[in-house]
């Protein structure tokens, strides 16, 4: 049984541990917070952008065909799908990255010919370590997303979409379900799907009297890279929340069992002191006595 002393070096020792996971779990609380407000305010501007679509191809249905373009012909090997896989930078975050890069591995495993796209370091570690390819490094950190990361992510996938060097495109990433739930999740984002744009009722009136500039081809080409933009920003703010959530939930875990520790210490050291002090009564008990006996045998 330890003595108290290295009992009390261990509680303190812990309860540094406990002053970092109570910081960490503070901060990731603070960016969630900041995250889901930024989403927040960004979420109008692209439910314009989708409702403009819609409208477009309510009255030029014809307008955007490259990018509805499921390219039926093309099958087994001739046929390319790119994945944009989003990870975190760090990790103690549960089984946040685990998650992710698992259903990465068993999606793209399914495919005879794929590109894979990946945005966060540890993403990039697992995947060169495995000696998986990876196409395009997006080198940005997976902390803080912001609209000109998205809007460059996007320019670059669209451009492979539209040169017809994939055929289609998936994000991969994870999403928070609620404040306790997050999973990953695999979404197509090309080609689109009309019958997801064209939702909601709006009046036609004032786009059917409006003079597209050149034409309405162009000015859809034009809309739609921002709306891929706005998704993959979604993607990635997605992300970070659910990193974050499952960061405070590792963290909280983390000082629970802390706590847990500290109390079952406190019983080894009030035992150990206990005993300490029992012996110490003892060596002076039977000090005495023996101290009484040799007066006895000196009389």
């Amino acid at each position: 049984m330890p003595n108290a002393r290295e009992i009390q070096s261990r509680m303190k020792s812990i309860k540094d541990t406990m002053k970092i996971t109570n910081a960490m779990y503070m901060v990731s609380s603070s960016k969630l917070q900041k995250a889901r407000r930024d989403l927040k305010n960004t979420e109008p501007y692209f439910e314009m952008v989708q409702e403009s679509l819609a409208k477009i191809l309510d009255i030029y249905p014809d307008a955007g065909n490259k990018f509805f373009d499921l390219r039926t012909g093309k099958s087994g090997k001739n046929r390319t799908t790119g994945y944009l896989v989003i990870t975190a930078d760090k990790g103690l975050a549960g089984a946040y990255n685990h998650n992710v890069i698992k259903l990465a591995e068993k999606t793209i495993n399914g495919e005879e010919e794929s590109k894979l796209f990946v945005v966060g370091q540890l993403g990039r570690h697992y995947f060169e370590k495995k000696n998986i390819p990876i196409d395009i490094h997006f080198n940005y950190t997976a902390q803080n997303p912001t609209m000109n990361r998205s809007r460059q992510i996007s320019a670059r996938l669209v451009d492979l979409f539209v040169g017809g060097e994939i055929d289609e495109l998936y994000v991969i990433y994870t999403k928070m379900v609620n404040s306790m739930t997050v999973e990953a999740v695999s979404k197509r984002i090309l080609p689109l799907k009309k019958e997801k744009l064209e939702q909601g009722e709006f009046d036609n009136n004032i786009y059917a009297s409006c003079e597209f500039m050149p034409d309405a081809e162009t000015v859809f080409d034009t809309i739609v890279p921002d709306y891929i933009s706005g998704f993959i920003y979604g993607a990635l703010i997605e992300s970070f929340c659910s990193e974050h959530n499952a960061r405070m939930m590792a963290m909280q875990t983390a000082t629970d069992s802390a706590s847990q520790m500290i109390k079952n210490l406190t019983i080894q050291f009030n035992r150990a002191r206990q005993a300490a002090i029992t012996q110490e009564i003892t060596e002076v008990i039977s000090g005495s006595k023996a101290q009484k006996n040799k007066q006895s045998g000196n009389l």
